[in-house]
């Protein structure tokens, strides 16, 4: 039976918001910076990524990616080129992620729009603040489309063939972060962001991912925030039975590598950056990460697909859940409290200056 708002609401106390605000934004980049080395889920399978932990004697993950060995015992698995800033021993500060960049963006907006904002805003400051070729997919044609005069809906729909990727879900956490128990309101700003560049189930996504994120405020636990999550999105959408699937497969008692397995023959045929196998990924992360920061990055991590935006979102679900005194400190120091990005008169801010900035519009 899936868990209400109200059932969320009489969660425990736990950490205070502010320690939450922190959590969420902290565990969104470090499980951004955990997935980046292994984002291309085509060549980054959940084998070839255990294969590769094995090879550099990382498994269990419980810390940052290792750079490739220098005996060359990792050779032949492709890391992506950031990875020398994104490996244990080798962070400081966070790397540029449009994952980081979309929620610094949000931020932004609510900041200069409050909470009645336009999607049509929305548009003109991603053509004041967002460099065009740090957009990507659906978000570049979204782009493309407003330089050219088009409004939303049409900014969505027009020669758009990534309409219900991941997309708006990595947009999503702000409008979580400053509704905290209150998923409604979280999935109803998400749903105005997301309509810019995506349609159906990439909107879903969205509003399911925002939902989670204010869930997790006054959820206790996992499995509680995950199911309030989806009261908020169409039961009968591809995205809702795929997260429902995997909840009745974690409650079934299938192990992690099995549920992920039956996941991915559901969700067969779709891109690997799609929404919905992606929300399957996060999903069996949260899950059976039950709670512990430090396993709910690493396994979604583990499971492929996009994982720089899964480690993220699922880093923020867990941080909110956990707040940021309780993420072990070898996620959090190398970050320096600094963070890179391409919005124009962001780079270099402080984390803390930005949980301090979302929490005050809450």
């Amino acid at each position: 039976m899936a868990v209400t708002a109200r059932d969320v609401s009489a969660g425990p106390a736990g950490p205070d918001p502010a320690d939450r605000v922190l959590g969420g934004w902290s565990g969104r980049i470090a499980g951004n910076m955990l997935g980046k080395p292994v984002e291309r889920g085509d060549y980054w399978t959940r084998d070839r990524i255990d294969r590769y932990l094995r090879a550099t004697d990382a498994l269990p993950l419980t810390d940052y990616l290792p750079g490739p060995p220098p005996d060359g015992d990792a050779a032949g698995f492709a890391l992506r080129p950031e990875w020398r800033e994104c490996v244990r021993g080798r962070i400081h500060g966070s790397c540029r992620d449009d994952d980081v960049d979309y929620a610094i963006l949000a931020l932004h907006l609510l900041e200069t729009h409050g909470f009645a904002f336009t999607t049509e805003q929305v548009g003109e400051l991603w053509l004041l603040r967002l460099p065009y070729l740090q957009t990507f997919t659906a978000e570049r044609v979204a782009y493309r489309n407003l330089a050219n005069g088009l409004k939303p809906p049409l900014t969505a729909t027009h020669d758009n063939p990534y309409q219900e990727w991941i997309g708006a879900l990595i947009r999503a956490d702000v409008f979580g972060w400053t509704s905290p128990g209150d998923p409604v309101r979280a999935a109803a700003l998400a749903r105005r962001d997301a309509v810019l560049s995506h349609t159906g189930n990439g909107v879903y996504a969205a509003m399911w991912a925002a939902a989670l994120v204010a869930a997790a405020f006054t959820a206790p636990g996992p499995r509680a925030a995950v199911e309030t999550a989806l009261d908020r999105i169409p039961a009968s959408s591809r995205l809702s039975r795929t997260v429902r699937h995997m909840v009745a497969l974690h409650e079934a008692g299938l192990t992690w590598a099995d549920a992920l397995a039956e996941a991915e023959r559901e969700t067969a045929g779709l891109h690997w950056i799609h929404a919905v196998p992606n929300a399957a990924v996060i999903t069996a992360g949260l899950l059976y990460g039950d709670g512990d920061f430090t396993r709910t990055i690493a396994l979604t991590v583990r499971g492929g697909l996009d994982t720089d935006s899964n480690g993220a979102t699922a880093g923020s679900v867990a941080g909110v859940l956990c707040g940021a005194s309780a993420i072990p400190r070898h996620w959090t120091d190398p970050l320096q409290d600094r963070v890179r990005s391409a919005v124009f008169g962001f780079d270099g801010v402080r984390i803390s200056e930005l949980a301090e900035r979302t929490l005050a519009l809450r």
